[in-house]
């Protein structure tokens, strides 16, 4: 246990009561010349916030003393919330007790009201840890003695004042790039300087950048990480064909979108004599140009993963690497990292091995043609590539094999359509279609899969330091309230202490291909935790996984990257306790930073889809659709369109009723006419209105006659047996349980 740890330990002990600095270095026996060091200690600790000083210097722990750490959630109404880094509920914060705190800072906050009889948790910030925006991205507007900057956040409320002298040349209506100089106060806005003008509101890619800028993405490399960049050999050095496993007479190929040009991941299959599957999974050795510490590692660690965003790819290697010498360009040698598997008809492993290799790869296929091939039996596309064609049959039948039995272990299968959003020239979006999840794509993912966790095993009983992709169990309230609402809906859990994926896998089972199927999904992927990389290997809940890590893509994601590093020292000769020691620290850092950037990168793509999508709607005001409601609230209820566009029909347009939120059922009911919209309804609404800055789409109900319970008539009533007499049994009861189908004619 390190002394951080030992810190914290002494301090949650229920006879502790905060310590002076001196009292605490006695305590743990601290000498003349550690004093300082103990000093810096404590002082990160505080300034992190796992530990807090008092008005009297006296030391203790967050929680134990009334006060909660986490981070701000603007508003933009002024107040917000602070989400705490441990587990317990969000702590709102009035207005006039944020104290000069921004969206997105870590800050302390001391409890004023616990959460009691349905009122939140109240609290006021005593302290800002950390600054979340010194730059803030925003719309500058000019006025005669000074300009203010409107924050194109919406959770930043405050305008931004701007001396004269201090705007750079921003013209009314552009888009800035300010500096915060003065941070606001109880009564006095934040002050900055413009630092940059990124143009006239409504030019070509200012909208994305606007959004790249906002999150802080980087927009290009540094000239010493390009020049290194540069300076990375094509061809490969020849002690490299000496030492390593040459397969370039196996038969492999690249099976990735139209568009993809950092080709990580190879694929072979052989069917050995047995009946049973040699997969080869072959990856970029991207660690034998990126060495540790060397410009393009350090690059690569501080971006973490490479962004996506609709038009534009901000990669986190230089193209020279990610799309040149790394990428398995077809018919041309690359270095490898290979991890063979034989597997039997029933999906079981019998055998592996991880070995540095020299590869070619045959082809460089899509996922539309290998579908085509597989689906539509192309007969152009067969005998184009007819002698890859016995391949990818038996590619499609390890596939159906290996995700049956993923589904008989219990892993979790959410079957969601992604869209696609397609842009013309001058980057306005065209089209929005779901994204199809084919059969080649799924021979991929499935592939992948195993491959993760395989390698994942292999490097757990190797006892090294390792970087995990790991997925928590789901938090207990959440998931009490899903089970809830599928109950009403008439499927049952099976009630254990401890929640197994299986469970859960039952009832997306059930619901396939019935009208609830997303709304369940949905209700179920909302409970779930975030999955997250980590130095401890504790299981993939979400994939029922007890092994899992990222081992594929090290082009576009930095632990794949880190965790080649260890896995090719591994493969060389056991590694010396002082390198052990240097790797713990190192896959310490690459697991927060990596999750970090993870969630920086989510947020920027889904950013930037919800803004297309609004665009995508400006022109659509007026008409009028078909969607689903796929979230209940008590403001109002979103509705989904089948191309995943999603509105709010707020609760103040619902003018022919008071309606009443039931977070039970998740529905709303009109309290007059008893209608009720439910979670997962089908409804026909028209869109009201597009707020380009905030991407939001609005929709109004179109005027039918919605179900009450006089359309619905009782059935099952044998289920009810025990909840008192079936024969008398009242509609509310009914009601209570969802028992209850439309009705037909006859009934």
């Amino acid at each position: 246990m390190g002394i951080r740890e030992t810190i914290l330990s002494f301090m949650r002990e229920k006879a502790y009561k905060p310590m002076n600095i001196n009292e605490l270095a006695k305590v743990f026996g601290i000498k003349k010349n550690e004093v300082m060091d103990f000093q810096k200690v404590i002082k990160d600790m505080e300034k992190e916030g796992s530990i807090v000083r008092t008005r009297t210097d006296h030391f203790g722990i967050p929680d134990k003393m009334g006060l909660v750490v986490g981070k701000l959630q603007g508003h933009p109404k002024g107040f917000g919330f602070v989400l705490p880094e441990v587990e317990r509920p969000d702590v709102f914060i009035p207005a006039a007790l944020l104290n000069g705190a921004m969206n997105g800072d870590k800050v302390i906050a001391k409890i004023t009201r616990e959460e009691n009889g349905g009122k939140k948790c109240e609290g006021e910030i005593i302290r800002i840890l950390e600054r979340a925006n010194t730059t803030i991205i925003g719309t500058y507007e000019d006025s005669k003695n000074f300009g203010f900057v409107v924050a194109d956040d919406k959770r930043i409320y405050q305008d931004i004042y701007i001396a004269k002298g201090d705007k750079k040349g921003a013209k009314t209506g552009q888009i800035v790039v300010v500096e915060i100089t003065e941070w606001p106060g109880k009564r006095r806005n934040p002050e900055g300087i413009v630092i940059e003008v990124l143009g006239d509101k409504g030019e070509k890619g200012i909208d994305i950048l606007t959004i790249i800028k906002k999150h802080k993405l980087p927009e290009e490399f540094s000239t010493e990480v390009e020049v290194f960049a540069e300076g990375v050999p094509n061809e490969i050095p020849k002690e490299e064909y000496k030492r390593r496993e040459d397969l370039r007479e196996l038969t492999m190929v690249t099976i990735d979108g139209e568009d993809a040009k950092d080709l990580d991941d190879a694929v072979s299959l052989q069917v050995l004599p047995n009946g049973n599957f040699r997969l080869g999974v072959h990856i970029a050795d991207v660690t034998h140009y990126v060495r540790e510490n060397n410009p393009l590692d350090k690059e690569a660690l501080k971006r973490g993963t490479s962004v996506y965003l609709i038009d534009r790819v901000i990669p986190m290697l230089p193209k020279k690497l990610s799309n040149g010498v790394c990428s398995l360009n077809p018919k041309v040698d690359r270095l490898a990292l290979s991890c063979f598997m034989d597997i039997d008809k029933s999906g079981k492993i019998l055998d592996h091995r991880i070995t540095e290799s020299i590869i070619k790869t045959n082809e460089r296929m899509t996922y539309t043609d290998v579908t085509k091939i597989l689906r539509d039996k192309d007969m152009e596309l067969i005998n184009r590539y007819n002698y890859l064609y016995e391949d990818f049959k038996a590619m499609e039948e390890l596939c159906e094999i290996l995700f049956k039995k993923r589904m008989q272990r219990g892993a979790i299968d959410f079957d969601f359509e992604e869209c696609k959003i397609i842009l013309n020239e001058q980057g306005k979006p065209i089209e929005i279609k779901p994204y199809e999840r084919a059969i080649a794509n799924r021979i991929i993912e499935e592939f992948m899969l195993v491959c993760n966790e395989t390698v994942a095993e292999h490097m757990y009983w190797s006892n090294l330091p390792f970087v995990y992709r790991i997925h928590e169990e789901p938090d207990e309230e959440k998931l009490n309230n899903f089970n809830e609402f599928v109950h009403n809906l008439g499927y049952f859990t099976r009630h254990t202490r401890e929640v197994h994926p299986k469970v859960l896998q039952e009832i997306l089972e059930k619901i396939k291909g019935k009208t609830e199927e997303t709304v369940v999904s949905t209700l179920l992927l909302r409970s779930m935790k975030q999955a997250k990389y980590s130095p401890e290997c504790s299981g993939h809940f979400g994939l029922a996984a007890k092994y899992y890590c990222h081992f594929t893509s090290p082009i576009r994601r930095y632990p794949d990257l880190m965790i080649h590093r260890i896995i090719k020292e591994h493969l060389q000769g056991e590694l010396m306790e002082k390198r052990v020691t240097k790797l713990k620290a190192i896959v310490d850092l690459a697991s927060k930073q990596s999750s970090d950037m993870e969630r920086v990168a989510q947020e920027a793509e889904r950013e930037v889809d919800d803004l297309k999508k609004a665009e995508f709607m400006l022109d659509k005001v007026g008409e009028e659709y078909e969607g689903i409601i796929s979230s209940v609230t008590n403001f109002g209820m979103f509705v989904e369109m089948p191309n995943t566009i999603e509105g709010l029909v707020h609760i103040s347009t619902m003018d022919d009723d008071y309606y009443v939120y039931d977070e039970k059922h998740l529905s709303l009911i009109g309290e007059r006419t008893k209608k009720i919209y439910r979670l997962g309804d089908k409804i026909k609404i028209k869109v009201a209105r597009v707020d380009i800055a905030t991407h939001e789409i609005y929709f109004d109900l179109v005027k039918e006659k919605p179900k009450t319970h006089e359309d619905y008539t009782i059935v099952s009533l044998e289920d009810f047996e025990g909840e008192g007499s079936s024969k008398d049994l009242s509609l509310e009861l009914a009601k209570d349980y969802n028992y209850y189908s439309p009705k037909v004619e006859g009934d």
